[in-house]
């Protein structure tokens, strides 16, 4: 989607895709959108569990790219000792992306074994990301899981797969893709209803023109009304100093962030 000036208005609700009914369009890995899929009854959860929460434990399969322990490098969060777990596979093609790596590859493990790998750090808090963890259906399955087992548990997601399926429980970090990521028309706007003081918003910029985007999605929006909002400038792409000097000049209800795993260890996989 373009860059849009301070007088136009988003697409619609989809960002431009079909009407509900039509069916769900297809991403690039061949999984459905959420946003554009009619609704289930009873809710996928409740699909994708067996009655049995053990037995969903045990036979619930994902693949993961890494499982690791570091410190949390971006949202409120950051700072704090979690354990990251890296399931493979996304629908996107971010400009920026900084985990090309998870996009294949990876192993098949259990939530079960999931669940034993974490436990070995005894940690207070873990992050489910990727790539684009709800890609895969039993994403859902290990976040219940991880809830149950005592975690303060948070989810990274780009923001182009529908959220409402998610343990409320979860602390949802939803990206809203600006136009030069080159992925802006994939976001799910329906989730912006969904979003509560729980969750956060994050947008990664890259330029000067992202910047305006962004806030003017802010504004119409009432984004900071909804949840907290992050503004963090893509790595080696835009000036932080500059994107600081935006932000205070214009006053905007938002938290800047710099990301920093990439500042401590150069974005090196298991960090």
């Amino acid at each position: 989607m373009p860059c849009q000036d301070s007088d136009a208005q988003l697409p619609p609700r989809h960002g431009g895709v079909e009407p509900s009914g039509a069916p769900a369009r297809s991403t690039p890995g061949g999984i459905p959108s959420r946003c554009d899929a009619p609704p289930v009854a009873g809710g996928v959860a409740s699909q994708l569990l067996p009655q049995s929460a053990d037995f969903a434990t045990n036979v619930s399969q994902l693949r993961i790219s890494e499982i690791f322990y570091s410190l949390q490098g971006e949202t409120s969060r950051i700072g704090l000792p979690t354990v990251f777990i890296r399931l493979t596979g996304c629908p996107l093609r971010c400009a920026y992306c900084d985990t090309r790596y998870a996009f294949s590859g990876g192993q098949n493990y259990s939530v079960a074994d999931i669940l034993k790998q974490v436990a070995e750090y005894a940690p207070h808090y873990v992050t489910v990301t990727g790539g684009e963890p709800l890609a895969q259906k039993n994403c859902q399955s290990l976040l219940i899981a991880l809830c149950d087992a005592g975690y303060e548990v948070s989810l990274e997601t780009s923001g182009a797969l529908e959220i409402s399926e998610v343990d409320s429980r979860v602390m949802r970090i939803v990206d809203i893709k600006t136009p030069a990521s080159g992925e802006a028309g994939k976001n799910c706007w329906a989730n912006l209803s969904l979003l509560t003081q729980h969750d956060e918003i994050k947008f990664v910029l890259c330029d000067e023109n992202d910047y305006r985007w962004a806030k003017q999605i802010l504004r119409q929006h009432h984004l900071d009304k909804k949840c907290a909002v992050l503004f963090s400038p893509a790595h080696g792409t835009l000036n932080a100093a500059q994107l600081a000097e935006w932000v205070l000049r214009d006053r905007l209800p938002v938290r800047m962030l710099l990301q920093l795993h990439k500042l401590l260890w150069n974005n090196a996989p298991g960090h």
